[in-house]
């Protein structure tokens, strides 16, 4: 086969993976095997100078045009009616009937009116143009109806849009490109200037002359009109939807066909609810007569088909001013901030409040207090602010983040984008999950100890840290929900019981930041004590196993803040009694090795199997590398077993452990 033939091949296949993937939501090949091919024909291509106008490898945008030109439409893209009411609607669809009803009595043979519901995307129509080979000539804006921009190049950066379809009829398709939230998120997580919302997104990259700016905002499409073909003639619109999906250009898998105005409420009062749970925005749905011939006879007017009209929903965008901002603390301590608006009317709420997420983003979008907002309702609860309109700036404030914790009044520090509040121990908004994690098993172990009853103590006897616990009395406790004299006298037991702990147990659960169990023991049998792991130095720590510079800073900031040595002061003097006692390292040959544990063992638990093995000097570890030097696998023993003879790692059985263990 010569190189042109293969490039013809490995065209079809990758078009053919690509409509699998994005149509039929049922890829066949992994994406290593995609790229190979992929790989394979750019290099052809180029070694050739030969690319097919629909070679997949288009679709990668690497070009600056430098001018639009003008493309003249062979079906006119029409501008739709609107209603805003269900009157209207009634109105209309009175109006329908009363032309179908006259039409009968002049021999017109126009069956009963059924309609056709789909959702009206809010993005940018794209008009697309196919030859009588099926290939895609032409993508162009809708412009006035009639004439729009070809924007080919930037139509073929959409990964769903075939590039060559099955029909051997030149046709125009109508659609609408959207660009989801993932791929907002992702482009507005390293955008020099962010994007303000979805629609200018999708439009923004359609009319953009750099052709690599538009692939990488990853937009997404729908089709919903075939506006002209040659040969055959649709009979209804469902054909039509059908021959549209047949073909492998993405349809929405909303349609809903009503005969009745109280049908169509019901769609608009579905299609309402889950407007905010998805990933693209509408703004609307577009009601359609099914049957063609009734269409044509209803014609249109100056602008609108009579044939189909839109229901528009409230506007989910609008600009208010900012008033102030608010910073909060969460449970994961999280000091962030919270946008006081002034009051305005958004998707039928009022809306006071708006998420402003980290300083980085508030950098990026240029807020500032007083300055007019663009304020965006989609699927979180509150809506959030997507950028500044620039001429309001002039004499607005910078947003500065709180010296101390807005709770507490402990110390604040940056991490990443974020600010956090030191004080886990005591700080409220934090304290319901650092309850729970305190009264764990691997922790303090305090039995029945949920996060329901953790709530309770928080929101109805307003405790105010975790030594609050060991303060409680059986009268409070038998005031909390469900809580009987028994259940509160063992809760009471239990949290007299945890007293006594092993040093490590007490170290995990006072949560300081990126310090799990087993970083606690390694720590405790480092530094042997609270006092020791207070005046341990940077450079003691990062001497520990598994230690890094991020986890040695977290434990010196933690035993730095002054009401964190108040509470742990506190839960001493009541009583707590952590102890440590060192353990002898026994010689084998597993000291020093790095161990993981797979299936079911006959005489070990999970648990009593990695204190064996730590008592032997081994590092457990949950996950298999090319540094692990055994697995010991039981029975039922899974990926992590098959993984290990892919890396050639050495597998033993419970008997060979044991035999290794006495030698």
């Amino acid at each position: 086969m010569d190189n042109k033939e293969r490039i013809k091949e490995l065209v079809e296949e990758l078009n053919r993976y690509s409509y699998e993937y994005y149509a039929l939501d049922n890829p066949t090949v992994t994406d290593k095997e995609y790229d190979k091919k992929y790989d394979e024909l750019r290099k052809l291509e180029i070694e050739e100078d030969y690319i097919l106008p629909y070679s997949p490898t288009l679709r990668v945008g690497d070009m600056v045009l430098e001018g639009f030109s003008k493309y003249t439409h062979k079906g006119r893209l029409w501008s739709m009616d609107k209603a805003q009411s269900v009157d209207e609607l009634r109105d209309w669809h009175n109006r329908n009937k009363k032309f179908v009803e006259d039409m009968r009595s002049r021999g017109e043979n126009l069956p009963d009116l059924k309609y056709v519901l789909t959702k009206k995307f809010d993005g940018l129509t794209v008009n697309l143009t196919y030859d009588e080979e099926g290939i895609l000539v032409t993508g162009a804006t809708r412009g006035t109806g009639s004439v729009g921009e070809n924007v080919t190049a930037q139509v073929k950066t959409i990964k769903s849009i075939p590039l060559k379809i099955d029909s051997s009829d030149l046709l125009e398709v109508h659609g609408e490109a959207v660009m989801t939230t993932e791929a907002f998120n992702k482009y507005n997580e390293t955008a020099v200037v962010p994007l303000k919302n979805l629609r200018n997104g999708a439009a923004g990259a359609l009319r953009n002359l750099n052709v690599k700016e538009t692939a990488n905002r990853n937009l997404s499409a729908f089709f919903y009109d075939v506006g002209y073909k040659e040969g055959y003639k649709f009979k209804t619109y469902l054909e039509m939807m059908d021959f549209i999906k047949e073909k492998g250009l993405p349809v929405d898998d909303y349609m809903k066909v009503c005969t009745s105005i109280e049908e169509i409420e019901k769609e608009i009062e579905y299609i309402r609810d889950i407007r905010f749970d998805l990933n693209y925005d509408i703004d609307g749905l577009v009601i359609a007569i099914d049957d063609i011939r009734t269409r044509e006879l209803l014609g249109y007017t100056v602008k609108f088909p009579k044939w189909a009209i839109a229901y528009k929903f409230e506007a989910q965008e609008t600009t208010t001013t900012l008033l102030d901002v608010e910073w909060n603390v969460g449970r994961s301590g999280r000091v962030a901030p919270t946008a006081l608006l002034d009051p305005v009317e958004l998707a039928g709420v009022t809306v006071k409040r708006a998420t402003l997420n980290n300083m980085d983003d508030i950098a990026r979008k240029g807020v500032k207090i007083g300055a007019e907002v663009f304020v965006r309702r989609s699927n979180d609860v509150i809506p959030e602010i997507m950028g500044v309109v620039e001429e309001s700036l002039e004499g607005a404030r910078e947003i500065t983040p709180p010296k101390v914790c807005p709770s507490c009044g402990g110390h604040i520090v940056l991490d990443g984008a974020h600010y956090f509040c030191e004080n886990t121990l005591s700080c409220k908004p934090q304290l319901v999950k650092t309850i729970v994690h305190y009264g764990s098993r691997e922790a303090m172990n305090i039995e029945g100890f949920s996060e329901k009853t953790a709530e309770q103590l928080f929101e109805k006897l307003n405790i105010k840290s975790i030594s609050d616990l060991y303060k409680l009395s059986k009268e409070e406790l038998l005031t909390l929900d469900k809580f009987g004299e028994k259940k509160a006298q063992n809760l009471l037991d239990s949290i007299e019981k945890s007293k006594n702990c092993e040093l490590h147990s007490f170290i995990y659960a006072l949560s300081i930041p990126n310090v799990g169990v087993k970083t606690a023991k390694d720590l405790v049998n480092t530094f042997k004590s609270i006092e020791g792991l207070k005046k341990a130095e940077f450079e003691e720590l990062v001497q520990v196993s598994d230690v890094g510079d991020i986890v040695a800073k977290c434990v010196m900031e933690f035993f730095r803040e002054e009401k964190v040595l108040s509470t742990i002061d506190e839960l001493l003097n009541l009583g707590v009694n952590p102890k440590y006692e060192e353990i002898s390292i026994v010689e084998s040959v597993f000291e020093g090795k790095t161990v993981v544990v797979t299936g079911t063992l006959k005489n070990y638990t999970r648990g009593s199997i990695k204190e064996k093995l730590e008592l032997l000097g081994a590092k457990v570890s949950g996950s298999v590398s090319k540094k692990t030097d055994y697995v010991l696998a039981g029975e039922e023993a899974g990926s992590k077993l098959t993984k290990a003879i892919d890396l050639g790692v050495k597998v033993i059985s419970e008997d060979e452990f044991e035999e290794m263990m006495g030698e």
